[in-house]
């Protein structure tokens, strides 16, 4: 039984779950794999049991929690869809901005949640954000053209941000709005939440929740290509309107969480000055902008002298300047301190960041086309080619960290995760007519496992490398620095997949026709199957030029990923609680002397 309200005393976990190796806060979140270590019981007693939660209400409590991180992962439900359905609107051409919109979303509200649970309360903001999600979800089932389904898109993702990830607020607190938990001072008594009930188990569940997440995430894309080729494209966005209600009932039913006083009292105005508005409007003003003008270049075929085009660069440019006077000069709690990002171990985990997730969502999006359009399998078969990838997610997630318990260390493990996803993008590089099933089933597994690996260590490093004041910005710079990078992957290969394959569609295809011919290829990739033999090998060939030079993109991505985690520093990486305290004062020692250096 995970808890024994009739005994008199409480068996509290000891030991931490990186030993030697890791300070607070440890996110809950499922991508990264990292939790909170525990402290002796002489010196952080452990929390009062809820009274109103029996082992029953935990269970339905996890179960909101679990279903909503289920439902999160099945993104690849999506990058499996997109062949079938820019071939029904025949705009095949556009069917990257779905996942783009999706993605840039994500990016702009992701930050926002902490803020928002201040103000609408945990049950509140997690409502908002399945709802958010769920609205966005049904509508893309229900939409007449592509435009539609990519705003449907645009909306799910305002209600993603608050699914699956965490978020912190000022003072280093951190908030799911799901669950919550706080860190407050060792001689204060702890607020009672569901993540502090859950405390002495909370490796069982971590580990539950991580097997659900890779349980998601690997059936996402070859359950979204059976639906497809059984009912229809819009099926695979209806089915999950059973576990948004779900979800939604047991956090209406159960989760009745309490803000802390001090943020309950604060008045309304105060709690709004916490959101930085401005900063993520100015951040989506120039990632969106910029990815807009790439992607109507290449798409549209549009040229770089169109007002259209430089208008939209300028944008982005202004906006770009905008978001860091904001950051700066304006926003109370900002989105990105520039004050952090400068220093040195940060600002290496933030880009590495950007480029490891632009090469990750890029081989999420573009591995089911090659086998789409390429290879000319069915929707079911081109996504059951993800399943090997997304289990390596969670088994690299959870190797690095039983990796650093037992070194206690980071660096070399950033380094060589690194390098798996390296290697990864390298093999799919060289796949052609003659390559192996087996290359084609198992070539992608070192990206999955090397991203896992690669995130979790580096927000270790974050974490370690920074102030206890710090700590919550600098997570939240990493997750923002992440989410950019997956709008930019997905959006910049297919930029890059559009230019290529007009240019050799174009070289190839020599006929009266065939202004006809390669707008039906660009617009329906499913229509390459009917097509003449002759034209039929040009659109295989030409499509398989096009995603090896997206291939090659992501490899340089990944390069770039390991180049910049190279300054990265080895911090030591304490576990118990007097351990962090001693760490943290530490830093600010040193921080104090190389400011009086200066």
């Amino acid at each position: 039984m995970p808890f024994d309200q009739g005994s008199s005393s409480l068996t509290v976990e000891t030991q931490p779950l990186l030993k030697d190796s890791i300070p607070p806060p440890y996110y809950n979140s499922v991508d990264d794999n990292v939790v909170e270590p525990s402290s002796p019981i002489e010196a952080d007693p452990p929390p009062p049991l809820l009274n109103n939660f029996s082992n029953v209400d935990v269970a339905w409590i996890l179960a909101g929690l679990w279903s909503a991180v289920f439902l999160g992962a099945l993104g690849t439900v999506v990058a499996t869809l997109l062949t079938p359905i820019g071939s029904d609107f025949n705009k095949s051409n556009q069917a990257s901005y779905i996942g783009t919109s999706y993605l840039l979303s994500l990016c702009c509200f992701t930050p926002l949640y902490g803020r928002l649970a201040d103000i609408l309360g945990r049950k509140g903001a997690m409502l908002l954000a399945l709802f958010l999600f769920g609205s966005g979800t049904i509508l893309c089932g229900m939409v007449p053209s592509m435009e539609t389904l990519i705003l449907a898109r645009a909306l799910a993702g305002m209600g993603g941000g608050g699914q699956c990830h965490d978020s912190v607020d000022h003072r280093g607190y951190r908030f799911n709005t799901t669950v919550s938990a706080r860190e407050d001072d060792p001689s204060q008594p702890r607020v009672n939440s569901v993540a502090s009930h859950l405390r002495k188990q909370r490796g069982l569940y971590q580990g539950m929740a991580n097997i659900l997440f890779g349980l998601g995430a690997g059936i996402g894309g070859p359950l979204g290509g059976w639906i497809n080729d059984v009912f229809g494209w819009r099926s695979a966005f209806y089915f999950q309107a059973p576990m948004l209600i779900f979800s939604a009932t047991l956090v209406t039913w159960k989760v009745n969480i309490e803000l802390p006083s001090d943020v309950q009292d604060q008045p309304l105005h105060e709690k709004l000055r916490r959101i930085d508005v401005l900063g993520s409007l100015t951040l989506v003003g120039t990632v969106g902008c910029l990815l807009l003008g790439f992607s109507l270049k290449t798409t549209e075929e549009i040229p770089w002298s169109h007002p259209l085009i430089y208008g939209l660069f300028s944008a982005s440019f202004i906006c770009g300047v905008l978001f860091i006077l904001v950051e700066k000069y304006w926003a109370p709690f900002p989105v990105m301190p520039l004050r952090l990002i400068t220093r040195r171990t940060p600002f290496a985990v933030s880009v590495s960041n950007l480029f490891a997730s632009m090469a990750a969502f890029s081989m999420l999006y573009n591995v089911p086309l090659y086998f789409s359009a390429v290879k000319l399998y069915s929707a079911a078969s081109s996504g059951s080619h993800l399943l090997p990838h997304s289990v390596a997610i969670s088994c690299g997630s959870v190797a690095a960290g039983w990796m650093m318990r037992r070194t206690g260390k980071l660096y070399t493990l950033t380094l060589a995760a690194a390098a798996s996803s390296i290697s990864a993008n390298l093999l799919v590089i060289f796949w052609n007519e003659k390559t192996s099933v087996w290359h084609l089933w198992l070539d992608i597994v070192p990206q999955g496992f090397g991203m896992a690996s690669f995130i979790t260590t580096t927000l270790i490093a974050m974490i370690a490398g920074v102030i206890k004041e710090d700590m919550a910005v600098a997570t939240g710079i990493t997750y923002l620095f992440r989410t950019t990078g997956q709008v930019l992957g997905v959006s910049l290969s297919g930029a890059i997949l559009q230019a290529v394959l007009l240019q050799k569609l174009r070289m190839r295809i020599q006929d009266p026709r065939s202004a006809e011919i390669i707008y039906e290829i660009r617009h329906s990739a499913e229509s390459i199957r009917d097509l003449d033999p002759q034209w039929k090998k040009a659109a295989v060939d030409s499509y398989a030029d096009a995603l090896r030079a997206v291939f090659i993109f992501q490899a340089a991505m990944a390069f770039l990923a390991f180049l910049t985690c190279l300054p990265i520093e080895e911090n030591p990486l304490p576990g118990t609680r007097q351990e962090q305290e001693e760490h943290y004062r530490n830093q600010e020692l040193d921080r104090d002397n190389t400011d009086d250096g200066l």
